[in-house]
């Protein structure tokens, strides 16, 4: 699948801080800068940086859809059986591809285009967590891939989440494929050449015809392309991308009519609810791992594949609801299509023979479901990642 429109979303200059949200962190070995953050908007939305120049960074992140994959690729789940109870239904990879660069078939999907085993989580307000991806495989301390020297020590999480799915030979790589491959190709491509619709701020840069090696002298004082700097440049990026100007943050600034009254009625039931107690304000997240019990534990280990602590068997980050109402899929299967059937799933016992986190809610009371549905939809939305801009 090529996807060759660009979404051109800027949400925030670099300093421009949020309402109801802290100062944007900024680990000090990678501080904001204008040319790191349109270089690693330009990698992010560059289908070239996949090795088949089918998948961006963008192609399962887009604002439009909450940061997250409007694309439902069903997945056959653990039995490796379509239509069965264990689906799934995540991202689109690449086709799996040797090191010879010839497609192999897999064991699961032959040869057509590979699924990814869990839904794409959003990536707006990833650049407050400690940890990213479902199970937090992407730790706060960044380690050079190519090196292995530390390169973060705390605060890196967006800069070890940007090298993993590069090398993914499900997402963004044949098998074999390393960073050296990696870059020897943008040394030799046309930024974007292959998207459409640019931003005003990348075309500005574009037109005039730099390279990538150019673009990297301007982010880091030379012209050499590493793992490193490319996960320093797609961090500097993301961490602009501050969804800060939704209803309830203009409501909770000072803007009485922000909201609708059936929205502060929501937001209400909200705080009242145990709903708030994983999903805190202002993030709308605690950033912890709990056991939801979508399916068995058994089916997908999530963080104890991490850990290795049986505690985490069946633990999952527990996402933020801002831009919820933008989402097309729910829960690290995508087995949900609308937030009403997530808060079905709350009012039931989950998956058979998995113990839930006794945090977990029950869902909104009946004669204020409605109003929490709202809130939740709506009042959590920004009006630019709507857009898509």
């Amino acid at each position: 699948m090529r996807r060759h429109v660009l979404c051109a979303i800027s949400l925030a200059s670099p300093l421009a801080f949020a309402q109801g949200l802290p100062p944007v962190p900024q680990p000090a070995e990678n501080p904001i800068t204008e040319s790191k953050r349109v270089l690693g908007k330009i990698l992010f939305w560059d289908e070239q940086l996949s090795f088949d120049n089918t998948v961006a960074c963008g192609s399962c992140h887009m604002p439009e859809h909450g940061g997250a994959d409007p694309v439902l690729a069903r997945h056959p789940g653990p039995d490796g059986i379509n239509d069965t109870i264990d689906d799934l239904f995540a991202s689109l990879g690449v086709i799996r591809t040797d090191d010879t660069r010839s497609y192999t078939p897999d064991s699961i999907f032959d040869l057509d285009v590979q699924v990814t085993s869990r839904s794409a989580q959003q990536n707006l307000l990833s650049m407050y967590s400690p940890e990213l991806f479902w199970d937090g495989r992407a730790p706060t301390t960044f380690v050079d891939p190519q090196t292995g020297a530390t390169s973060i020590a705390v605060g890196g999480a967006l800069e070890s989440q940007a090298v993993g799915p590069v090398l993914s030979d499900v997402e963004m790589a044949h098998e074999g494929r390393d960073w050296d491959a990696v870059a020897a190709k943008l040394e030799v491509s046309a930024p974007l050449a292959i998207a459409t619709d640019l931003p005003a701020d990348v075309q500005s840069i574009l037109d005039a015809a730099p390279s990538y090696p150019d673009l990297f002298e301007d982010a880091f004082g030379d012209p050499s392309i590493t793992a490193e700097r490319i996960a320093f440049a797609i961090a500097t990026y993301q961490r602009t991308l501050v969804p800060d100007q939704t209803p309830w943050d203009r409501f909770i600034a000072g803007e009485p009519n922000a909201m609708t009254p059936g929205q502060v009625q929501g937001w209400n039931a909200f705080q009242a609810s145990n709903c708030a107690a994983c999903h805190q304000a202002p993030f709308f997240t605690d950033h912890t791992f709990r056991i939801v019990a979508v399916r068995p534990a058994a089916e997908d280990l999530g963080r104890f594949e991490v850990t290795g602590a049986n505690r985490d068997r069946g633990r999952f980050k527990v996402p933020t609801v801002r831009n919820v109402g933008l989402k097309s899929s729910f829960m690290h299967t995508g087995q949900f299509r609308t937030l009403d059937q997530v808060l079905q799933f709350y009012a039931g016992p989950g998956a058979r023979g998995t113990k839930r986190d006794p945090l977990l809610p029950r869902g909104f009371a009946p004669q204020v479901r409605p109003a929490g549905s709202d809130f939740l939809e709506s009042a959590l939305t920004d009006p630019r990642v709507e857009a898509g801009y």
